[in-house]
């Protein structure tokens, strides 16, 4: 039976443990399989976020456009907020930039789905693409008609 590892048993222990040899310079005592696993899960969960924060801008860009005789501040608030929000990620995370298309098309998926939930409209009332450009859903001034 193998015996568990560090990483399995306390990875709180474990991060702290693989921090202080990395640092301290102790490279053949790093558990470097398990460090760089968590390092592409770290930039998994960054590519996550955008996907999450452009769904529900994008589903609040949605019920903006079909459902005009609802706006109000609060729709506003939550577009202009995810705006912010998205544009601190991108900033934190410039090379997420590249992946925008492919996350728009992800997170719109989602967004028509809550969507038809939210509004109680039909499948068929939404496009099967987005109808937003990345810049567009980014943009503080852009608001559909």
């Amino acid at each position: 039976m193998a015996q568990n590892s560090a990483y399995d048993l306390d990875f709180y222990a474990w991060a702290q443990d693989q921090a202080r040899i990395l640092r301290s310079g102790e490279l053949a005592a790093a558990d470097i399989e398990n460090i760089a696993e968590e390092i592409e899960s770290m930039g998994r969960s960054e590519k996550r976020e955008l996907v999450n924060r452009l769904g529900v801008l994008l589903l609040h860009l949605l019920k903006w456009k079909f459902q005009p005789n609802l706006r109000g501040a609060s729709w506003q608030a939550s577009v202009t907020v995810q705006r912010f929000r998205l544009a601190e990620h991108l900033a934190d995370n410039p090379s997420l930039k590249s992946k925008l298309e492919d996350a728009m098309a992800s997170a719109y998926r989602g967004a028509v789905l809550d969507a038809i939930v939210e509004t109680g409209l039909a499948r068929t009332t939404f496009p099967a693409e987005c109808p937003f450009k990345p810049a567009q859903a980014l943009d503080n001034g852009f608001w559909p008609d």
